[in-house]
């Protein structure tokens, strides 16, 4: 049973989903520049050591409420 975490969804081209593949966690991210990336983790920790490094404090200087909801979601999975 495959069971799916909507992260965040701007509009159809600009989304992060997270699958629940068993123990396997398959990140979809989807953006209108770089089209579909697929990531995936072993482990829940190594997940959240991408997230970390995907979504930098510092690239979101004057939106960080927006950057603890993306972390929040990634928490919840």
């Amino acid at each position: 049973m495959i069971k799916k975490h909507q992260i965040y969804k701007t509009d159809k081209y600009n989304m992060l989903t997270v699958e629940v593949q068993g123990k396997t966690l398959v990140v979809r991210e989807i953006s209108d520049q770089w089209g579909e990336e697929c990531h995936i983790f072993v482990s829940r920790p190594e997940m959240l050591h991408w997230a970390e490094n995907r979504f930098r404090a510092e690239e979101f200087a004057g939106r960080e409420e927006e950057r603890e909801a993306i972390m929040a979601a990634f928490k919840e999975v």
